[in-house]
């Protein structure tokens, strides 16, 4: 059984009097920041110069550098909310001759420890406190008086109080409040690119978009394929995020039962399972790493030229005609600017 920490397992006297330096203010970046403040911690965050963070940072009552040096001089916490690709620069330029001795050092992924694009200094304490939901629903739970589940993992124990100082900070963050599961950088890192892989960025993108040209292929209104195989998966994930598969099954019909139970198996079947643990196997052997970070310091063709694919398909572009009908979903994150605090830094990073 996994080891769950909560809010009277954790206390907040290991950060008292300590700095707190969120490096990035993106999805996780500007929650971990504004909780940790109005948890009455010493936080601040470091921001790249000419970043559009700046203000929004500012306009939040935070204080915000944009020298990384000085910042890493004053952190006795230094938390990394910069996308992977970038976080080597940060560490080998600015962090690792400035980091005080005996700082703490988190990380929100373990990317760079796990595949050792970082080599950590033996004196820091090397944690990782990772949120399983994003940034927005991080601080709006918190904001509630509830909190979002986290993982936490201590890579390296210098001080002898690094898991203290990590379940301080994910109380900080309201994570105690939803529970904080032990784990490591390893399970961490390898079953969180497994999941986007496989499941759920991945697979369901995939499934998506092959069972759309699959209807539209054999005749179907393309816009009647949209709603059948896109529109209605919210739905679906809906039931199974409140009460799991019995609770989907329960609510559905008897003939979608039915045909869930008889042709899903078909679909995603034994061969479906065997790349999947391809898959796998090139997570945990760090070829998936090399191969992302290759692309990323090329200049990322690959991305964007998949980008560039993916918002000329058919499927996009009759999924914004259908959407522009359906005012009550509101404005995407991707198109609001207004909310842009909540667009991953990767995002803003790589575009």
């Amino acid at each position: 059984m996994a080891t769950i920490f909560y809010d009277n397992d954790a206390s907040f006297e290991p950060l008292r009097g300590k700095k707190i330096v969120i490096f990035g203010y993106g999805s996780q970046g500007h929650a971990h920041a504004l909780n940790l403040k109005d948890s009455g911690l010493d936080v601040s965050v470091c921001l790249r110069e000419g970043s559009e963070a700046i203000a929004r940072a500012q306009k939040a009552g935070l204080m915000v550098s944009t020298d990384a040096s000085k910042s890493a001089q004053d952190a006795d916490v230094a938390m990394i909310l910069i996308p992977d690709e970038n976080q080597k620069q940060l560490w080998e330029e600015s962090l690792k001759d400035n980091l005080k001795q005996g700082a703490a050092l988190f990380f929100a992924h373990g990317f760079n420890i796990h595949f050792k694009r970082i080599t950590q200094r033996e004196d820091l304490d090397v944690l990782l406190i990772a949120p399983k939901g994003p940034g927005h629903l991080v601080r709006s739970q918190f904001q509630e008086g509830g909190g979002v589940p986290c993982l936490i993992a201590v890579e390296q124990d210098a001080s002898g109080k690094a898991q203290e100082i990590g379940l301080a900070y994910a109380k900080g963050i309201g994570g105690t409040r939803g529970g904080v599961i032990k784990t490591t950088f390893k399970e961490e890192c390898e079953t969180d690119l497994f999941g986007e892989q496989v499941v759920l960025c991945g697979g369901l993108t995939s499934l998506i978009q092959k069972s759309f040209e699959t209807l539209v292929e054999a005749g179907y209104q393309p816009e009647v394929a949209y709603f059948e195989c896109l529109h209605e998966v919210k739905l679906i994930v809906d039931l199974i995020y409140q009460g799991g598969l019995g609770n989907m099954r329960y609510s559905i019909s008897n003939t979608a039962e039915y045909g869930d139970y008889t042709r899903g198996p078909r679909v995603v079947d034994q061969g479906s399972k065997d790349r999947m643990k391809e898959a796998l196997n090139q997570i945990q052997s760090g070829e998936f790493a090399k191969e992302y970070v290759a692309d990323c310091e090329a200049g990322y063709p690959t991305l964007k030229k998949m980008r560039e694919a993916t918002a000329q398909s058919q499927l996009e572009q009759v999924g914004t005609q259908l959407r522009s009908m359906m005012s009550w979903l509101g404005t995407s994150v991707k198109d609001e600017e207004t909310i842009k605090e909540s667009v991953p830094a990767s995002k803003q990073t790589a575009s």
